[in-house]
């Protein structure tokens, strides 16, 4: 979980005045999202879809649905089996992949530019006429179910499910988005054919062609397949932000292991706020690196906890915080009121200039290794286009970090780091 937030938490860029826009962006007729990043120095192009069709639209009774279709999506098509798609793609030294995450399905497409038709008509029909045989729908359900049994063993997997239900009670957000083995035993050929039809349309889909390509030839080539994919008339479904809870909800989870896990988290805000700047940067200096407050604290004073940190996870419907760490059984107690107390010292304790000055260098400077090769460009592009953020949101971003002062760490800390307002799990052997 941590690694897939690093994209939105970590972005910056040049200075406005000097940065030329990252992509172009225009509506097709369809109500498509074509962004296009001419990067004509390097022969690979790379192409993003994010369709509105993720785990937030799986019905209650049907959890892990979404993730399900997208695991399907390349299996089989009008025209092509899963093994024939898996050999036209490989046959080009290109790759094809799909599926589901909270918000959205993806497809993502690599290819050289000479064989980049080939790879928009694979991913064309991917996206738009997947039959779905039954014979790769019952496969996929029997990996899917052996998967999540696994993840079971896993304590960090476990814990952060249990969150996710305490900080998310009323929100699709509070369920797992691959299911549970009970709800995956429940779904079937037929839904995943109807989530297809209901959820998977133009008007919903961000398409970004990132590489060796005009944005005319882009254009051209994406109108070529998607033009004539019809917009229904019903209109989009809706999906509720995740409301505010109040109430503290602690719960224990015994497993019979030598360390326990313990994971803190509450809801907190998007990249629209205000504070969403300072937040950044004081989960930086609580728990963000080798030199914050938790690891020296906690790991290296205290010698007490394997791994510690802190993290903001912005979504497209709502946000959290949370605060994880892992440590021998019998020292649960102890790491627990140290995590609590140095949550505490944030909102008394404005950040020194050398925690500030640390940590504003890590979150603007770490950003040009996650825009260093067509794949992540296009990452980054569709994941802004998606939230809503804009595509010069890393200019923004990098102006935003760098104007933050102490006083906003410690505003950030008194409205979101107080202890008594996180929930919490713990994972281990309970006493």
């Amino acid at each position: 979980m941590k690694r897939s937030l690093a994209l939105l938490l970590l972005l910056g860029l040049a200075s406005p005045a000097m940065a030329a826009p990252i992509a172009r962006r225009e509506v097709l007729p369809n109500g498509i999202v074509l962004l296009v990043a001419e990067r004509p120095a390097v022969p690979i192009v790379a192409v993003r879809v994010l369709l509105e069709a993720g785990a937030v639209y799986d019905p209650p009774d049907r959890v892990g649905l979404a993730n399900l279709t997208g695991a399907l999506l390349t299996r089989g098509t009008a025209t092509r089996t899963g093994p024939a798609l898996d050999s036209a793609i490989e046959f080009v030294g290109g790759s094809l992949e799909a599926g589901a995450g909270r918000d959205s399905v993806s497809a993502s497409l690599r290819v050289l530019r000479k064989d980049l038709g080939l790879g928009l008509d694979l991913l064309a029909e991917v996206i738009q006429s997947p039959t779905f045989p039954p014979e790769e729908v019952t496969r996929k359900l029997g990996e899917i179910q052996a998967a999540i049994k696994r993840s079971e063993e896993d304590p960090g997997t476990v814990a952060a499910r249990a969150l996710a239900r305490l900080i998310f009670p009323s929100h699709p957000y509070g369920r797992p988005v691959e299911g549970t083995r009970e709800s995956v035993a429940r779904l079937t050929r037929d839904d995943v054919v109807k989530f297809h039809r209901e959820h998977f349309r133009p008007d919903a889909t961000v398409v970004a062609v990132v590489g060796a390509v005009t944005v005319d030839e882009a254009r051209r080539e994406i109108l070529a397949r998607f033009g004539s994919w019809p917009r229904p008339a019903a209109p989009l479904a809706a999906v509720p932000s995740a409301s505010a809870g109040r109430e503290r909800h602690e719960e224990a989870i015994a497993r019979d292991l030598t360390q326990a896990t313990i994971v803190l988290g509450r809801q907190a805000i998007r990249q629209s706020d205000a504070d969403y700047f300072p937040l950044v940067v004081a989960s930086y200096v609580l728990g963000g690196g080798s030199a914050s407050r938790l690891y020296t604290r906690v790991r290296e004073e205290a010698g007490l906890a394997y791994s510690v940190y802190s993290y903001v996870s912005p979504l497209k419907y709502g946000s959290a915080f949370f605060v994880s760490a892992q440590t021998r059984s019998a020292e649960v107690a102890k790491v627990q009121a140290l995590l609590a107390a140095e949550l505490a010292r944030m909102t008394r304790e404005p950040a020194s200039d050398a925690e500030l000055s640390l940590a504003k260098a890590y979150l603007v400077g770490s950003f040009p290794l996650r825009l260093d090769t067509s794949g992540k460009v296009a990452d980054f592009v569709s994941a802004v286009e998606e939230l809503g953020l804009g595509l010069d949101y890393a200019e923004r971003y990098k102006a935003g970090v760098s104007r933050v002062t102490a006083r906003d760490v410690q505003r950030a800390a008194q409205r979101f780091f107080a202890p008594e307002s996180f929930s919490r799990v713990v994972v281990g052997r309970i006493p």
